[in-house]
């Protein structure tokens, strides 16, 4: 078994992340991009000059989307999905679901 390590992660690989975590796209300003989703408090938001993302952006990330690492690597190959939870008109929910085989 190996040990995947946040290290070493591409911008490309990290905003795939998060879109499929359903967060999108904001805004982009000074080389920093923005992106948000309804259920957090701030936004995400990482410099786009600096390839690979460093460990602490993406771990910050992870915090605040409440993901673990091991929820990083299974929903970017595809084994965990992110579904979408509406609750009410405005708040929005998101759950993990295991992709079924």
């Amino acid at each position: 078994m190996t040990i995947k390590s946040l290290k070493n992660i591409s911008l490309s690989q990290y905003e795939s992340f998060l879109e499929l975590c359903k967060c999108k796209y904001f805004s982009i300003k000074g080389g920093h991009v923005k992106y948000t989703r309804s259920d957090l408090t701030r936004p995400i938001i990482f410099q786009t000059h600096i390839n690979p993302v460093p460990e602490m952006i993406i771990r910050n990330g992870l915090k605040s989307l409440g993901y673990s690492k091991s929820d990083f690597f299974q929903i970017l190959d595809g084994e965990l999905i992110i579904k979408e939870i509406s609750e009410g008109e405005k708040i929005k929910k998101y759950s993990k679901v295991k992709k079924d085989t």
